[in-house]
Order: C-alpha cells, then structure tokens, then sequence
C-alpha cells in the first residue's frame, strides 16, 4: 500500500482548494494543540496512520503517541496528543478519526474473537468484504487485534467458491481447472475451495491438490 498516494489522496477528497472554515477563521501561524481522548473499551488502531497523515499535511507538527497501536484503552485514556498550527490541525482532523475509528473498531471486534479461541489452534482470519479502497488499512487493523490475514485480493490466492464450482461443472472439475491454469501459467498460489455439506468436503478430500478446504455456511 503507498500510504502516501493514499493520505494525498484522501486529504484532496476533503479539502479540494482550501478548507475556507479554517482560512476564514483562524489566522495564519497562530499555533495550538488537541488530544484524542478514549471514549469507550476497546484495542486502538490508527495511531501510526495518524502521525503518518498529520506528518504528510504538515511535517512541523509534534505527534505524541501515549497509547500505541494494540493498546487496550478505557474511556479517559490520553491516546495521542498533536501540536503546531491550528489551521493544520483542524484540517487533518476528520480524516484521523474516521481512520483511528474505523480501524479501532475492527481491532476491537477482532481481539473479542481473538480471545474465544485462546488456547485452541484456532486462527482468526479476516475476508475481502471491506470498504473500497480502504482494504489495506482494515486489514492492518485485523492484525493490531490479533487476527490474521486472509487473502488480500483475487490476485495472491485461487479460491474457488460455490459459484465457481457451479460454473466449472463440479468440484472435482474446479480443482483440476485451477491447478492446470497455474502449471500454464507458471504461478505458485495456494488453492482454496469453499464446500456446502459434509459429502462436498469427502470430495474434495478425494480428489486433494488444494490447500485449504472452507466449510461455508453449515
């Protein structure tokens, strides 16, 4: 991920030519500061994308981090606190939270999941189905609380899922496809199907060349 292209792109989303509130309210230079206090139980997640936007927007700004990333926080916490100019400050402000909000909350929710399985051998894995093009950052988020990444798009994983099995012609089919399209294609990804019922993962164990067997919705 170029978090640079990412934070450009996202400030210009927000501000365009100016934020004219902040130009037309607070004179040039006057300086100041904020803190990000915690207002609920959770893990926070966001705060090296925060320096990482505060930093890119203006380089003269001080981040101090209190509650690193995967911190359990409790509300009063002192997260992180940023000072310099005002009119920067309040210019990169929304664009934290709604990353440090985001983020935290997909850590938390993992970290409960997390702990469920503890002392099992039981991975917590995270899927695609995330904001567009915001992927990376949720899927940071995943790991601050614990989990662990699954495929991070159609490009790094062949998953053959129920509807590509119905189009291939059956499991069994769908396996053989997909391991010939990677010899053709000289590619090394592991192969992952998705099954139905009990008969379609005996199936897939006979006919084996995968790597991972999903058991989806039964």
């Amino acid at each position: 991920m170029d978090w640079k292209e990412f934070i450009s792109q996202s400030l210009s989303e927000d501000i365009r030519e100016g934020d004219h509130t902040s130009l037309s309210t607070i004179s040039e230079g006057e300086q100041g500061g904020a803190i990000l206090w915690a207002k609920a139980n959770g893990i926070v997640a966001g705060v090296e994308l925060a320096q990482m936007i505060f930093w890119e927007y203006d380089s003269l700004l001080d981040v101090k981090v209190f509650m690193p990333d995967g911190s359990e926080i409790k509300p009063g916490d002192k997260i992180l606190e940023v000072t310099g100019e005002e009119r920067s400050i309040l210019s990169c402000e929304r664009l934290v939270l709604n990353c440090m909000q985001r983020m935290s909350g997909i850590a938390t929710l993992t970290n409960q999941f997390v702990k469920a399985v503890e002392g099992t051998a039981a991975k917590i894995l995270d899927t695609r189905k995330t904001s567009p093009l915001f992927r990376a950052a949720e899927k940071w988020a995943v790991k601050i609380g614990g989990g662990e990444n699954h495929r991070f798009g159609l490009y790094d994983m062949i998953l053959i899922k129920d509807n590509h099995v119905d189009y291939a012609g059956g499991i069994r089919a769908s396996i053989e496809k997909a391991n010939h399209y990677l010899e053709e294609k000289k590619l090394s990804l592991p192969i992952e199907i998705e099954t139905r019922s009990i008969d379609e993962v005996k199936e897939v164990l006979s006919v084996g060349k995968v790597n991972r067997i999903m058991l989806d919705n039964f």
